[in-house]
């Protein structure tokens, strides 16, 4: 008896999240028209679609037209039902957002840093946290959890490993922010994160394999293969900013030499510019915009040198698309072009057929858009669960 009851609360999990989906992707629609789409018997559906009415995950607007007989009355995905958080945390930087369940940004705060020490920056998290909290619009369920994404190795229990551009080591953030907020919390890899942001709400939408090269301080990689994210064995992947691209070269953050971050990271073009501590990235931009010649170079040289990297994962993965995304996405105007006349003149060129290279919709949110989603997602199966 307890075999089939497991089985009867399988199934219904299982058709209740087929209901949703259907709602969620194709909405507005009727009931009639889900079940047509689903496959449930007419009957199935309107039991799953009242449960779901009383969750508030869905609502009801009316009627649509009609094909003949009563007109019907039509189902929304409820996605203001809730709020997530997402945080990315940079190396000079904290962005945090908050979105409705289907991504759409309520709110967000940004922070520049100058001290990355693991506990000014864990206060940093927590106050923006507090500050994106204030003034949300009323929903049945508030803020549903909060996602991080941090630049560096974390496990698949959240536990940040390392982080060599911060100077983290062995950080614990989740059990902190879990007990100050009393809110379920996601730690991410911030490329992984981006990659998700992108593959949901970018230029991803419609690329089945994606690889997103984050270019900021540092670089990191995420990998979308068959439509998955891909984590590796225990979750740590993507780590390609370290691939050596020169033997004995310059000093990297990770302590090796001649990483591909060395040279093509927007550390690596600070380190170029030469110019007095205060010089950014931003002031950079401003200067090319100028048509400042030295600046514009920088820039070039930086392209180039993204461009080697990306050739080395087009040959190794075969991509249907790369997004570059992260900082360095903001000077797509000087870098774009550098990048592809190495791409183009390097890679198997059987490689290049049907490849896609694009740069970010979303520029520096993707990460912050991509952990806001795993939450908004995780939030969605433990409702569902409950059936």
């Amino acid at each position: 008896m307890k075999t089939i009851t497991w089985n009867q609360q399988v199934v219904k999990k299982n058709n209740t999240s087929l209901v949703f989906r259907t709602v969620t992707q194709q909405e507005p629609i009727s009931r009639a028209d889900i079940a047509q789409a689903s496959g449930l018997n007419k009957a199935t559906v309107s039991s799953l679609v009242n449960e779901l009415l009383d969750k508030q995950l869905v609502y009801e607007s009316g009627p649509g037209e009609s094909s003949g007989g009563r007109r019907p009355v039509l189902l929304h995905y409820n996605h203001a039902a809730g709020y997530s958080i997402g945080i990315d945390v940079g190396v000079n930087y904290i962005l945090g957002v908050v979105t409705d369940l289907k991504g759409k940004i309520i709110a967000e705060h940004h922070v520049n840093m100058k001290n990355s020490s693991f506990e000014f920056v864990m206060e940093q998290v927590k106050a923006t946290i507090q500050t994106l909290m204030k003034d949300l619009p009323n929903s049945p369920y508030g803020v549903v959890g909060i996602g991080i994404g941090i630049p560096g190795i974390v496990d698949k229990q959240g536990k940040v490993l390392l982080a060599p551009n911060l100077g983290w080591k062995n950080c614990d953030i989740k059990q902190p922010i879990e007990k100050e907020f009393e809110l379920p919390v996601i730690i991410e890899n911030e490329a992984n994160a981006g990659a998700y942001g992108e593959k949901q709400f970018g230029v991803g939408k419609k690329s089945n394999d994606i690889i997103y090269v984050s270019a900021g301080i540092g670089i990191g990689v995420g990998l979308i293969l068959n439509n998955n994210l891909y984590q590796g064995l225990s979750g740590f992947s993507g780590e390609m900013g370290h691939m050596v691209i020169q033997m004995n070269g310059a000093p990297c953050s990770c302590g090796s030499k001649g990483c591909w971050e060395a040279y093509a990271s927007e550390h690596a073009l600070l380190n170029k510019a030469g110019v007095e501590k205060d010089a950014t990235l931003e002031l950079l931009i401003e200067l090319a915009t100028k048509n400042d010649v030295n600046a514009i170079e920088l820039f070039k040289e930086i392209g180039q040198y993204l461009g080697y990297g990306i050739n080395n994962i087009i040959n190794t993965f075969n991509p249907e698309q790369i997004i570059i995304g992260n900082r360095l996405a903001m000077a797509k105007e000087w870098i774009e072009q550098p990048l592809l006349d190495i791409v183009y003149s390097h890679a198997l060129s059987f490689q290049q057929k049907d490849l896609q290279i694009n740069f970010s919709e979303h520029s520096t949110h993707s990460a912050a858009l991509g952990v806001a989603a795993f939450t908004a997602e995780s939030f969605i199966n433990r409702e569902l669960k409950e059936y």
